[in-house]
C-alpha cells in the first residue's frame, strides 16, 4: 500500500460530513421466538438457551442476530414507517460522483452490550465515523470510509440522558475507489467478442431424463416405483423407502411460488439482472428451482400461480424450464 497522497479539493466537502449522525432505522418486527428458531436451524445451532422455553429466565436471541432485526426486507430501502429518509451512505455517493465508482467491504465488526429477549423492539442510528487519507492499493486509488451503527432497545432501561438503552454496535468499513485497471472500450475495428453462453448442466444417468424431457417441452419428475414418492432434484435412490427403482411422471407445469430470491450482484453475463429465481411448488407436490420470467421483481409474490415454459439458449444447445406468473 502506498503513502498518503495529496487529495482533490472537493474532498473537503465530503470530510465535513465526518461525525454526522443519521436518524433512526426501526425494526419491522420485535425480537421473537420463531425468527430465533429459524435462524438457529439455518446456522446449525442447537443451544437450548435460544430455543427451549423451559430455559431458566426464558430464551434469548443469539448475539449475532443483532443486525438481522433491523434489515430492510426483500425490497431495497423498504424500512418501517418512522424510519429516517436520510442516506447514511451519502459520503460514498459524493465520492462516486467524482469518478470513484467501485467499493469493497473491508471490516464489519459487531460488539454486543447485552443479550436480547423476545418482545424487545430495536432501532439503529448511523454515524459517519471517519474517512482515511487517500490511498493507492492493488485495487485502485480511493478512501477507507468507516460508519458506526449503534443499536438501541425501545424496551430497555432508559439512560440518565433520557436516551434508550444501547444494546450493541457495528463498525462497517469500506474502500471506495477508482479501479487500477478499468475496463476499456473496444478499439474501432477490434474483433467482436462472442456473447457468453449459459453454463451447461452436469448430466448423469440419474438426471438425463430431465434434460431430454425439457428438449421435448416436457417437465419430467422422478418417481419412486417402491412408494410412489416424487423427488427433485433426481437421485439414484428414494430418500423415503431407499428403493433404487424409479420411473418418471410428466408434471402439468402448474404450481405456486413457494419462495424466491432476486440476485442483484454480481452481474454475471449472460444472465439478466436483476435475476429473479423462484422455488416453485408444483401441483403434483414436489418443488424445484427455476428462473422467473415475465414479471417485474417488485411484483413477485409468495403464493403466485405460475406456469412452466421452456426457453432455448446457446444456439439450441440448452433448453431450460422457466416459470411465468399465470396471466403475465
Amino acid at each position: 500500500m502506498s503513502e498518503p497522497q495529496a487529495e482533490p479539493g472537493w474532498m473537503q466537502g465530503v470530510r465535513a460530513l465526518v461525525g454526522k449522525e443519521y436518524g433512526r432505522v426501526y425494526a419491522w418486527d420485535e425480537v421473537n421466538a420463531p425468527m430465533i428458531r429459524q435462524w438457529c436451524e439455518m446456522m446449525g445451532i442447537a443451544n437450548p438457551a435460544y430455543t427451549d422455553p423451559a430455559t431458566p429466565g426464558g430464551i434469548v436471541a443469539p448475539a449475532t442476530m443483532l443486525q438481522a432485526w433491523c434489515l430492510e426486507g426483500a425490497k431495497l430501502n423498504n424500512y418501517p414507517p418512522g424510519s429516517t429518509t436520510e442516506n447514511p451512505y451519502e459520503a460514498l455517493k459524493l465520492i462516486e460522483a467524482q469518478g470513484y465508482p467501485s467499493v469493497v467491504a473491508v471490516n464489519s465488526d459487531l460488539e454486543f452490550d447485552r443479550k436480547l429477549r423476545p418482545g424487545e423492539r430495536l432501532y439503529y442510528t448511523t454515524r459517519l465515523d471517519s474517512i482515511g487519507e487517500q490511498k493507492t492499493t492493488a485495487l485502485g486509488t480511493g478512501w477507507f470510509v468507516t460508519l458506526m451503527m449503534s443499536y438501541f432497545s425501545q424496551n430497555g432501561a432508559t439512560r440518565a440522558d433520557g436516551r434508550d438503552e444501547r444494546v450493541g454496535t457495528q463498525l462497517f468499513r469500506v474502500f471506495k475507489f477508482k479501479p487500477a485497471n478499468p475496463v476499456k472500450p473496444a478499439a474501432a475495428g477490434a474483433p467482436v467478442m462472442a456473447a457468453p453462453k449459459r453454463p451447461l448442466p452436469g448430466i448423469s444417468d440419474d438426471t438425463r431424463f430431465f434434460w431430454d424431457g425439457a428438449r421435448e417441452g416436457k417437465l419430467l419428475i422422478q418417481r419412486c416405483k417402491g412408494c410412489g414418492m416424487l423427488r427433485h432434484p433426481p437421485g439414484p435412490s428414494c430418500p423415503k423407502c431407499h428403493s433404487f427403482e424409479w420411473d418418471t411422471l410428466q408434471a402439468s407445469g402448474r404450481g405456486t411460488l413457494y419462495s424466491f430470491v432476486v440476485m442483484h450482484y454480481p452481474e454475471v453475463p449472460p444472465f439478466d439482472h436483476p435475476n429473479p429465481i423462484g422455488l416453485v411448488e408444483l401441483e403434483e407436490g414436489t418443488r424445484l428451482v427455476a428462473q422467473l420470467v415475465g414479471v417485474q421483481c417488485d411484483e413477485i409474490r409468495i403464493g403466485q400461480a405460475v406456469q412452466v415454459e421452456f426457453a432455448t439458449f446457446n444456439d439450441g444447445e440448452l433448453v431450460l424450464p422457466q416459470f411465468r406468473p399465470v396471466g403475465a
